[in-house]
């Protein structure tokens, strides 16, 4: 196959082979090319930019240890508290916001009420109904996904509950995504679909590897670019490859935590699906997409659910604070009862992810920014601890929004008489290219975000 340039710079970039399309990553030598169309040669049909704004918010259910979560202080002096202390080498890009809260989340059954409206400020509908809102995320990706291959990646590393709890329907407490008031946004909890939907265009083809299907053309492009972009377009297909290769032996494994089929091997034919069994190589694998997904800039949204509020996981891979074993003798909904020793590191495992997540991203460079300084990544819980208190909600920021939003700063709303969540969304939203008079229940945005 040629190098289709053509096709190459018109209103996305992407390599293209046999029932595959990868979104290239950012580079500085795009809008010559598509200069260089421009004055005659067979590109054609560019726009010239920099690169864009991604938002993403990472949830974990049940809330944190009492006490630790906190941070004072700014910039490199920052103190964090034990739950967030895996975030201190990003200090300087992180912005902590204390005492915000979602009122509609005050009214109903604990975990699902606190949960489903997180993202959407928006009543929820009891006695089994289904009603939330359209959730941030969402109404970012209904107005610019147009500009990507995918408009949203909606992620999650617990399956959907099935159930009725306090009057309300169990759904709330699985999604925190919704494309319309009565719609959660498709939960996708395997990578290998995940990763499917970002790079292939025939799922039925996964018996050929990404990487070789765009091999030709890859090779074309390298020879076009400059040399940081050569060896930028190295990094990503070397990142590519990485997760290929984990999702692979993911699907082999064929297997959820907790859980062995009763066969040996899929019994029809169908692409590698498989979670791992291990909850830490699952995070991860869904973190690694995340970075990929914006790195190629195949998406410019996501969410990524870490567990469902009432979760049900364990965390063998975790040491037991004075004991043997592993911090599987309790799920995570009971052990956010506890505030023992167990249930912080539990909570700074999540909190981790984050912490992996900024720092790959903080290692793309994007002229003069990292990709982490052109992204808003949002993590929140629906209460503050495992006792159900969401009078104010744990809310951390990490980037910058591409130079919007001053970092390395502690914004305390507790006592203002605006600290609605839905005046977050509303400032994010905007620096997204997003601009709504309203949003959920509020009207006016975050002066200080």
């Amino acid at each position: 196959m040629r190098l289709n340039h053509s096709a190459l710079f018109q209103r996305r970039t992407f390599l293209r082979g046999v029932g595959v399309s990868m979104a290239l990553p950012w580079m500085e030598s795009l809008p010559t090319l598509a200069a260089e169309a421009a004055a005659g040669s067979s590109v054609a049909g560019s726009t010239a930019s920099g690169p864009p704004v991604r938002f993403a918010c990472l949830f974990s259910g049940n809330g944190f240890q009492a006490g630790e979560w906190r941070a004072a202080g700014e910039g490199a002096g920052m103190e964090l508290g034990k739950v967030l202390e895996p975030l201190l080498p990003h200090r300087e890009k992180l912005t902590f916001i204390r005492g915000l809260h979602n009122d509609a989340a005050k009214h109903g059954g604990i975990h699902s009420a606190q949960t489903g409206n997180i993202l959407t400020g928006a009543m929820l509908s009891a006695g089994g109904e289904i009603r939330s809102g359209i959730s941030c995320d969402q109404m970012i990706a209904q107005r610019i996904g147009d500009q990507t291959k995918v408009p949203s990646l909606v992620l999650g590393c617990e399956p959907s509950i099935a159930a009725i709890h306090k009057n309300y329907s169990m759904i709330y407490s699985s999604h925190i995504s919704w494309s319309s008031p009565t719609t959660p946004t498709p939960l996708e909890v395997y990578p290998a679909l995940a990763f499917d939907r970002l790079f292939r265009d025939d799922v039925g083809r996964a018996d050929k590897s990404v990487l070789d299907a765009v091999l030709e053309e890859s090779r074309g492009l390298r020879g076009r670019v400059s040399q940081s972009d050569r060896h930028r377009l190295d990094e990503y297909l070397s990142s590519v490859e990485d997760v290929e290769g984990r999702i692979k032996r993911a699907g082999q494994e064929g297997r959820l935590q907790g859980w062995r089929p009763t066969l040996d091997k899929p019994d029809m034919p169908r692409p590698a699906d498989g979670m791992p069994q291990d909850i830490d190589q699952h995070m991860r694998l869904m973190c690694d997409i995340l970075v990929l997904a914006f790195q190629t800039d195949t998406t410019r949204v996501c969410t990524l659910k870490l567990n469902n509020d009432h979760s049900s996981l364990r965390f063998p891979n975790l040491k037991r604070w004075g004991g043997n074993g592993g911090i599987d003798y309790m799920i995570h909904h009971l052990l956010s009862h506890t505030n023992n020793a167990d249930w912080l590191a539990v909570n700074r495992f999540f909190v981790e992810q984050l912490a992996y997540i900024a720092a790959r991203l903080d290692k793309i460079q994007e002229g003069e920014r990292t990709a982490l300084d052109n992204s808003m990544i949002m993590y929140c819980s629906s209460m503050m601890t495992g006792g159900h208190d969401n009078k104010q909600l744990p809310v951390v920021l990490l980037g910058s929004g591409g130079g919007q939003i001053r970092t390395g700063r502690v914004l305390d709303y507790l006592d203002k008489p605006n600290r609605k969540m839905c005046s977050l969304y509303l400032s994010l939203m905007d620096k997204a290219g997003v601009r709504l008079d309203s949003f959920g229940d509020s009207t006016e945005r975050l002066a200080e975000i």
